[in-house]
């Protein structure tokens, strides 16, 4: 047999990957499965966002190899866009960088950074490809713990207390995913501070911004953050297209170099077609917003009578895609989901996925309708 690399051995598949072959089998085997774990939106993307792309695919240039930076209308769009909802200036030319998703971002930024045994600071809980990306590219990760006391925010003072002399990159993620805590202008503040006292390179991962959300911010509005931060976005949330695999890194022309580096090694340009799309969603109207979580907020209210019913606690002003419910005492999270699964056909994500902070927790998605959450919630009475 061929060996694998040794980096394989440093990670798992993907929980999803795997879940969700047992919940297919299950709705294979005829069990009616209602699924409440992905975060994959099933609503709509903008209408003119879908014509723009089926005008896309008629035009010649269409089907070349796209730019590794994107078109220029793309990037001015990205510019525009944070310039409206975040007040913040970006260069289009040198301070955006389009991604096939903000996901792959993860990976070319940890490749452009980290060396062999380099830490990384990493959310516990959190998203868990910060852990996995981080091993593959021969990374340590350090994890600092968030927990309800403290609304889910970083302890600087007490990580400032440890030995920070290995970390390169610290991953932050506000609006938080899984627990829906959002970031204030202080934390921001003091994160920039912190990662210029240690030399440290800190990336904000703010896809969830706009959902449930009527305050957006960015990490990038504190002054100098440019020169110790970056931010990955993304259009899969805020305008329903997680399968055009559409998202941005946006900091100083000297980080987005670094990372372009890496990128034009690894693709050779987003669809033509997705970008006009992509240029289209960036210029709705705040309307779009208003209509989108209006929807969210139907569901999350029926989302909330599912976690009473499970005899659940949960923050009602978390933002985000998500509902993070507290679990009764001495309640297991795997132990509690399997049970619910196989009783009662509704699968949710336990907690401790992201990370051992999440244990007694579990996550709810808002992406299902209100008639599937109301069966959901007839199941679990």
């Amino acid at each position: 047999m061929i060996e694998v690399a040794n980096r394989l051995h440093t990670v798992e598949e993907y929980y999803f990957s795997k879940k969700l072959r047992e919940v297919n089998l299950l709705i294979a085997s005829g069990k009616p499965i209602i699924n409440l774990g992905i975060g994959s939106p099933d609503l709509q993307p903008p209408q003119k966002v879908v014509e723009a792309l089926t005008e896309g695919l008629s035009n010649p240039f269409a089907h070349k190899y796209q730019s590794y930076q994107g078109l220029p209308e793309l990037r001015d769009a990205i510019a525009k866009f944070y310039k409206e909802h975040f007040l913040v200036d970006l260069s289009a030319n040198t301070e955006v960088l389009p991604l096939m998703g903000s996901k792959e971002g993860i990976m070319h930024i940890s490749m452009a950074y980290l060396n062999e045994g380099d830490e990384v600071l990493i959310p516990n809980p959190g998203y868990p490809t910060y852990q996995s990306v981080t091993k593959l590219v021969g990374g340590k990760p350090v994890f600092y713990e968030l927990d309800a006391a403290n609304n889910w925010m970083p302890d600087l003072k007490s990580l400032e207390k440890s030995d920070l002399s290995k970390v390169k990159l610290m991953w932050v993620n506000y609006p938080h995913m899984p627990t829906g805590a959002k970031a204030n202008k202080y934390l921001f503040e003091d994160l920039v501070a912190f990662a210029k006292r240690n030399n440290i390179l800190i990336v904000n991962d703010n896809p969830y911004s706009f959902i449930l959300n009527d305050n957006p911010k960015s990490i990038l509005e504190v002054e100098g953050a440019k020169e110790v931060c970056l931010e990955l976005n993304s259009l899969s949330k805020t305008f329903n297209m997680a399968g055009w695999r559409v998202g941005m890194l946006v900091g100083n022309d000297e980080h987005i170099n670094n990372v372009l580096k890496i990128k034009s090694n690894m693709d050779s340009g987003m669809f033509y077609g997705i970008q006009k799309g992509a240029i289209e969603a960036l210029k709705c109207s705040k309307m779009w917003f208003v209509t989108l979580n209006s929807v969210y907020k139907q569901r999350r209210d029926l989302v909330w009578k599912l976690a009473d019913a499970l005899n659940c606690t949960y923050d009602k002003t978390a933002k985000g895609l998500f509902v993070w419910a507290k679990l009764p005492a001495f309640v297991k999270a795997e132990e509690f989901i399997d049970l619910i699964l196989k009783k009662n056909h509704v699968f949710i994500t336990p907690g401790t996925i992201f990370g051992s902070q999440g244990e007694g927790y579990i996550r709810f998605s808002l992406c299902a309708s209100t008639e599937v959450l109301e069966k959901a919630l007839a199941r679990l009475k």
